[in-house]
Parts: C-alpha cells; structure tokens; sequence
C-alpha cells in the first residue's frame, strides 16, 4: 500500500542493467597458433602427476572479469580437464631453466584439453615439464571415490530408487544431488555416513577397467548415469560393490578417503535431494573447529560433566524466567494503561497523549491499540529508549486519519529525524527508530502541531 509501480523508469534501469551484464561478459579470443601438427593429445594423468610435454598450439583469450589469458594444448598432459562434476586440475609449467609457469585450471573444448595460463613461456618451443598440483589432486580424488560410495550408501539406506542428479566434486568439499521424496533423517543421515566410513575403513582397492565396451561394464554390474553421454568404449571404477561408469579422478585404496563427514543435507527441487560433505583433512578441520567450540560453551557452563545436561537446564530456566517476564510486562501494561487513561487530553475533538514510556516496542504497540479499542478520535505518540536506541510509535483512530488528513507513517518519518532514524508504517500505525535518545523528548514537544 502506498507505492507506484513507475514502469517506464523500471524499464530504463532493467536495459542499464542488461548492458551491464552483457558488457562484463564480453569476451574476445584469438585464432590458435599452431607449433606442431599431427600430433595426437592425450590424457596420461591416471597414472602420472608430471610429464614431459611440447606446446602443440596456443592463442590468447581476453575478458573483462578474467583480463588476458592464454590457452595452452600439449602433446599429451597428466592434468584432468574439468568434467564429470570434477573440478580441473592446476599445476605449474617448468621449463628448461626452470623457470615456473602456473596452470590456473584446466578445461575440454571439442575433446581438446585446454590449460589456462596468465602468461605465455619465454620460448614456446621449448620442451616443458608439465606437474599437477599433488595436494589438490589427492583431496578432489578423494572427494570423488566419496560420491560413489555415497551413491551406494544412499541406495542401500534409503532405497534403489535413488539416482544420481548431479555432481559437484572439489578439493576441499562434495556436493551430490539425488531423487528421493522426503527430508533424510537423522538416523537415516547416521546410517549413509556410517555405511561410508565402514567402506573407508575396509581398506577397498580401486579396479579400474579402462576401454572397455559399454556392454561389458554394464554386465559388470556397472551404474551408468541417465542422460550422460557414453561412447562404444567406456572406464568403470569399482570400490568393493561400487561400480559406475567414470572418467574421473580416484583414489587407489579407499583408505586415502581418510574419513567422510556429512555437513548438511536439504531439498534443492521438488524430489531433489542434496547432500554436502567433506574428507580428507577437511574433516580433521571440522572435528577440531568443532571440539574447539565445545570446550568454549564448556567453560561459559562451568565445565559440567554433564553438559548436555546442563545446557537442557538453563534453556528451561530461560523459558521459565521468560514467561515470568512476560507476566510482569502484562502487568506493568495494564498499571500504565489505567494511568495514561487519567493523563488524555481533549484538543480539537481529539484525544490526545505524547509521553515517554518503559516499554519495549511489542508492549507498546499492545498498548496503543488496547487504548484504541477503548477511545475514538485518538492520537498518541510514545517515545521509548530500548539498548540505547530511540523508538516512536504513533497511534491514530482510523476516525480522524479521514477527518483530519493525518497519516502516522508521515508523522514518524518527520519526528524521526529528532532522534537521528527514520521509520514508516500505515496511516493509523506507524514506528520509528534511531541512534539518538537525547531527541525523544524534542519529538513528543512537536506531536502537538499535528492536531492544531
């Protein structure tokens, strides 16, 4: 109530922000350089972390949110491209002199492995040693062996109608999307977490079968994806009864997970479920962030033995003391309702009150409209200081908002600026709050002017 809706200027902002969107996306990207033809570029970063590579081509990549980048293709690379839900490999370039280039990601492009790299090497014809980022790499393999027994745990707790929808695989966390048509439980969310771990602890080896026909790896017992797209030859990854069809980076022995910690599941569409988690040294970080805080509320409790327990006492004794408060609230609301009742005052056909109360805003509030039921033509203004903060609240009978033109969202706006803060409302109600108490009194001076 009380806006206008100004479509032409709407419009003009929406194509300012249009622009904008498309002017920080623009981007402009070179012709490939060619150093070496007929060269096949492959993929050797299953077995390796660093190999002697050529620059096959290049070019030059430009935007606004990234700058100047440059494109680099090998001969062949042990950096994974990004895919599969997995995030790429980084690294660094070494040359014959050793001087150091960074790999700041690693991409596909029309089967095409891409590395993104600030600069260009001195010479780009020289022989390179190409090495990928261990720590990473060991963390996101990690991460990703995770979602298949994830996928599997999920299927056994819960039911063999649950089915991956999707996958977001990072060094230092998992995200993984499956169909299922309710909120996990917290027995239920134990059991997956458990049933991982179990897997962890069993010490499983990876047996992984690289270009083998789709056919074989089914028959296997191997899980295919729906809607992803396989070729005639296909890598299944097995951990013990975990088989999928993946291109993706693994551990060797489900041992290096370490250990496998869910953080937080919830609904992300309708019969789309998400679970985040973590491994590795992430859950050594968690566990001891989390101890951390334990001994903190430890210490605020007096170190009980017991402090569950504890904690369960002091939340009753909060609520108790909180409906006792309330209580006594009712009460003082009341006493003071029957003395503002004595101290109206009849001006122009108005009943009119401004003081200064010891109230919260909730009481006031309950009061203004109590008084209401009980006055017509009525007009109040009450100025309240809560934790060193001003607070206005203007009451006016729906009678003479008509009668008299007054509005309380216009009257706390105007006396708000004495308590240095601003406020708003509707036409019979309305507050206001600011960082100067020194000003309440100057304001319930001025609520006079507005029945005059």
């Amino acid at each position: 109530k009380g806006f206008v809706l100004n479509e032409d200027d709407f419009h003009v902002e929406m194509k300012k922000q249009k622009e904008r969107s498309r002017s920080a996306s623009k981007s402009s990207t070179d012709d490939w350089t060619d150093l070496i033809n007929n060269t096949e570029e492959g993929f050797v970063g299953y077995d390796t972390l660093e190999a002697d590579v050529k620059i096959t081509r290049y070019r030059k990549v430009s935007s606004k949110k990234e700058g100047d980048q440059y494109q680099l293709v090998f001969n062949h690379t042990p950096f994974y491209p990004e895919g599969g839900g997995q995030v790429g490999d980084k690294g660094y370039l070494e040359d014959i002199h050793g001087d150091v280039l960074y790999i700041l990601n690693t991409k596909k492009e029309n089967n095409v492995i891409i590395h993104f790299t600030k600069n260009l090497p001195k010479n780009v014809r020289e022989p390179f040693t190409a090495v990928v980022d261990q720590k990473q790499r060991q963390r996101t393999s990690a991460n990703h062996s995770a979602t298949h027994l994830l996928h599997q745990a999920l299927r056994e707790v819960l039911g063999t109608h649950v089915a991956q929808k999707g996958s977001a695989v990072h060094s230092k966390h998992l995200r993984f999307d499956f169909s299922h048509f309710s909120k996990l439980t917290v027995d239920e969310l134990r059991d997956v977490e458990n049933f991982v771990n179990a897997r962890i602890e069993g010490k499983l080896p990876l047996i992984e079968k690289r270009a083998i026909l789709k056919e074989e790896a089914i028959a296997d017992g191997a899980m295919s994806l729906f809607g992803e797209k396989y070729g005639d030859t296909v890598r299944s990854i097995r951990f013990g009864q975990s088989v999928e069809l993946c291109g993706g980076t693994h551990v060797t022995n489900t041992s290096d997970i370490w250990h496998f910690k869910i953080k937080s599941e919830g609904a992300v569409a309708a019969g789309i479920r998400r679970i985040e988690a973590i491994t590795m040294d992430a859950t050594k970080e968690y566990y001891l962030e989390n101890n951390s805080v334990f001994h903190e509320l430890k210490e605020l409790l007096n170190n009980p033995k017991e402090p569950v327990k504890a904690l369960l006492a002091i939340q009753h004794e909060n609520n108790t003391l909180k409906k006792q408060l309330d209580q006594l609230l009712k009460a003082k609301t009341k006493n003071l309702k029957s003395e503002l009742r004595n101290e109206l005052q009849e001006i122009n056909g108005v009943q009119f009150l401004a003081k200064k109360v010891d109230l919260d805003a909730n009481a006031i509030k309950t009061l203004a409209f109590e008084l209401g039921n009980e006055f017509k033509n009525l007009f109040l203004l009450f100025g309240a200081e809560n934790n060193g903060k001003a607070i206005l609240t203007c009451y006016v009978s729906k009678e003479i908002v008509a009668d008299k033109n007054l509005d309380a969202g216009a009257i706390v706006r105007e006396l708000g600026t004495y308590i240095q803060g601003g406020g708003g409302g509707q036409a019979f109600f309305a507050t206001a709050g600011g960082k100067k108490p020194a000003g309440i009194d100057e304001a319930l001076e001025k609520a006079i002017t507005y029945i005059h």
